[in-house]
């Protein structure tokens, strides 16, 4: 059976610099069925791709929280 693929979008208030913005990436994308990553450091957003049989979005938002930022899904 293939995966399907979805986007989520996250929002973090706490990015600070943008160094933040490979950490956060590098921690989604070493998850089970992320396969794309965009942090936009300016508005906060992160969208990502994703198998969410695999890593669902409390598994994406775990993942933000052991770099040290916090996010949460967002309508935007």
């Amino acid at each position: 059976m293939p995966s399907t693929q979805i986007r989520t979008v996250l929002r973090s208030d706490e990015l600070s610099c943008p160094s933040c913005v490979p950490k956060i990436e590098k921690s989604l994308l070493a998850l089970p069925g992320v396969t794309k990553v965009e942090v936009k450091f300016s508005s906060g957003r992160i969208d990502v791709e994703h198998d969410p049989a695999l890593s669902g979005v409390s598994a994406l938002v775990s993942s933000i929280a052991r770099t040290g930022y916090t996010a949460r899904p967002s309508a935007f």
